[in-house]
């Protein structure tokens, strides 16, 4: 049944046309009808994309649990990864979709979150202190669920919620029903998670949320645009998609934003990441499983985090749609948006609804109580739960996105930014002198900056490889040996990650091969250099700091728990003198190095970090004795400060 005024009639009818999708992307005049057969798989890789004639070839379910396939943790429910294979694609002007669709109140009954505001309180509490405050990672997102009962057909339900978010929903990505026989999804999803056309990846992070109800208030929004929370909370998962961006494309992701996204009840802040790739879209998928803004960063951590912390699975709650096809010139396409604010019915009648707050270090618990309540309110209305937000009426909406003092407050939250991701970055424009040829392995400590460093240090004129830290073998053939980043407690010097990258950099020291250690990784080399690790009162997760750096001031990101500690600015060790920059106040180490080693407990790779490749730029300079070539146009901005 490929005619949508068919497909619907026959719904009316009370007749099961089979499974379908209906979908309206974002600015379009019209819905795309996808019919088909559906099959479930059991792996990404195995998602049908035939060769053939331009078009649509697959809608891809993609729960949660896919996550396995990239050795994450995570509370397994079955929910099956399910493909609709297309067969016949058919489109609906808008007018006549909204005509046809069913104009009648969705009915419910018991509806209810299965945790509730109190409970989810406690749990909100508890990742702060137990999670966050212990270093094992610097957002993650919890979920709860509402439920409730659908009276009568369903399917007449789901199109019916359909009708009301074309109506009052706005600023949506996706808005969809998609039946599959076993199930069916319905909402309206603001976020693509990934896109490849043309072999152009983008990907959009979404972060902080401005409730409005409807009634958007100026002064409101323009406090909102400067919150400490809600900024972080942005550049927190523009690094983490940033991170999945430097997996799939080949010079990683460049920036562009930021802008708002306004909706019925609420407004949020995001950014596009751009990049070109050559990937299979199926392994584009599985390398960005899934996106920080619903789990947390670092990812693998996240998931274990989720693990500890959610009862029940996830189904396709977080999960994406995902749409596969070819082009005119055969290449292969993907549309794939984030199954958030979505409403999951099955053909009893039983519904759920999921829904999620991103903790952050400044989160309170009332208050990512508060944001579940309002990201769960357009679906919600739309299903009769809630109320609705106010009519816009007919005429266009007025944006406060075009009101010039919140374009600029939006502007401003670059300011800070490392360019080297914002900036179109030309091959050879940041090379150092004297790399050519260098070989350096970074050693991932289960924090994928590590790809973000990876292509810092290739820009400057390395050849780079990277490998798990459980698998770093013999390092003697390398220029240079990185130390990466990862969760965890670095005193804990008999896990097994710990002792092995202690053990790793051990024999550097030994060998006086060049080293350059990062954040956990410096933090164990300082506990080899004899220096005692402290855990901060107020953990330094997502923060932005200006710190001396060996006698030149540079602003920079951390996202740690623990330092090192010292009382002077220089120390003997069984590896000779060290020279340390730290904080006067504190004692707090940000940074050391010795002869043929080095340490830094921030991030240079971060995007928080604006100088971060100035930093670079002279560590290598020092460990491999070529020129810094330091410039504020190609390396960094921040002011210098000999002292």
């Amino acid at each position: 049944m490929t005619s949508p005024h068919d497909l619907l009639a026959a719904v009316a009818r009370g007749v099961d046309p089979g499974p379908f999708a209906l979908v309206r992307r974002e600015g379009a005049d019209h819905l795309e009808l996808f019919t088909g057969t559906v099959r479930p798989v059991d792996r990404l890789a195995d998602v049908p994309l035939p060769d053939g004639p331009p078009g649509p070839r697959t809608l891809a379910l993609v729960p949660y649990r896919q996550v396995t396939e990239r050795g994450f943790d995570c509370v397994d429910d079955g929910t099956p990864l399910e493909c609709l294979e297309i067969a016949g694609h058919a489109r609906l002007p808008l007018a006549d979709a909204l005509a046809a669709l069913p104009d009648a109140p969705v009915a419910t009954a018991d509806a209810g979150f299965d945790i509730a505001d109190a409970e989810y309180a406690d749990i909100v509490a508890r990742v702060l202190a137990e999670e966050i405050g212990r270093g094992e990672g610097a957002n993650f997102v919890i979920h709860r669920t509402l439920r409730a009962a659908v009276q009568g057909s369903p399917l007449v339900a789901a199109l019916a919620a359909l009708r009301r978010l074309l109506l009052r929903e706005r600023g949506a990505y996706w808005t969809f029903v998609v039946h599959t026989g076993t199930r069916i999804l319905v909402g309206a999803s603001p976020e693509r998670h990934v896109s490849v056309d043309d072999g152009l990846v983008m990907m959009n992070p979404i972060s902080g949320t401005f409730r409005h109800g409807g009634t958007a208030d100026r002064a409101a929004l323009l406090r909102f645009l400067t919150d400490p929370k809600e900024v972080d909370e942005l550049y927190m998962v523009l690094d983490e998609e940033l991170k999945m961006m430097a997996r799939v494309a080949e010079r990683g992701g460049q920036v562009v934003g930021p802008y708002l996204k306004e909706m019925s009840h609420l407004a949020h802040t995001e950014y596009l990441l751009a990049g070109r790739g050559r990937l299979d879209v199926r392994d584009v998928l599985r390398e960005t499983m899934f996106a920080p803004t619903v789990t947390g960063s670092p990812m693998e951590n996240a998931c274990r985090v989720i693990a500890r912390h959610e009862t029940t699975g996830r189904r396709y709650y977080a999960g994406v749609l995902a749409l596969l096809g070819r082009d005119d010139a055969g290449r292969q396409t993907l549309d794939a948006p984030i199954l958030i604010r979505t409403a999951e019915i099955s053909p009893a009648g039983e519904l759920r609804v999921p829904v999620g707050a991103t903790l952050v270090r400044h989160s309170t618990p009332s208050g990512e109580v508060a944001e579940t309540h309002a990201k769960a309110a357009g679906v919600l209305a739309a299903l009769g739960l809630r109320p609705d937000a106010p009519d816009p009426g007919p005429g266009p909406v007025e944006r406060l996105a075009d009101d010039p003092e919140v374009r600029a407050a939006l502007a401003a939250r670059n300011a800070p930014l490392a360019r080297f991701w914002l900036d179109q970055r030309p091959t050879g424009a940041v090379a150092l002198p004297g790399l050519t040829g260098r070989r350096a392995l970074i050693v991932d400590g289960e924090d994928t900056f590590t790809g973000m460093l990876a292509h810092q240090l290739r820009a400057l004129g390395l050849a780079v490889e990277l490998t798990p830290w459980h698998a770093a073998g013999p390092t003697a053939g390398y220029d240079l040996v990185v130390a990466g980043p990862g969760p965890g407690d670095p005193r804990a010097v008999e896990q097994p990650k710990m002792a092995a990258l202690r053990g790793l950099l051990a024999g550097r020291l030994a060998a006086a091969a060049p080293t350059l250690a990062v954040c956990l990784s410096h933090q164990l080399l300082a506990g080899l250099l004899g220096l005692p690790l402290h855990r901060r009162d107020a953990p330094y997760q997502g923060l932005q700091r200006d710190v001396m750096v060996f006698g030149a001031s540079r602003r920079v990101g951390f996202y740690s728990t623990f330092t090192a500690l010292a009382d002077a600015d220089r120390v003997a060790t069984p590896y000779g003198a060290v020279e340390l920059s730290r904080d006067p106040d504190d004692r707090a180490v940000h940074a050391l190095r010795g002869p043929g080693f080095a340490g830094v407990q921030f991030h240079p790779e971060s995007v928080l970090s604006r100088d971060g490749l100035a930093v670079l730029a002279d560590v290598l300079a020092h460990l491999l004795s070529v020129p810094s070539g330091r410039s504020p146009a190609g390396l960094g901005h921040g002011p210098t400060q000999r002292g």
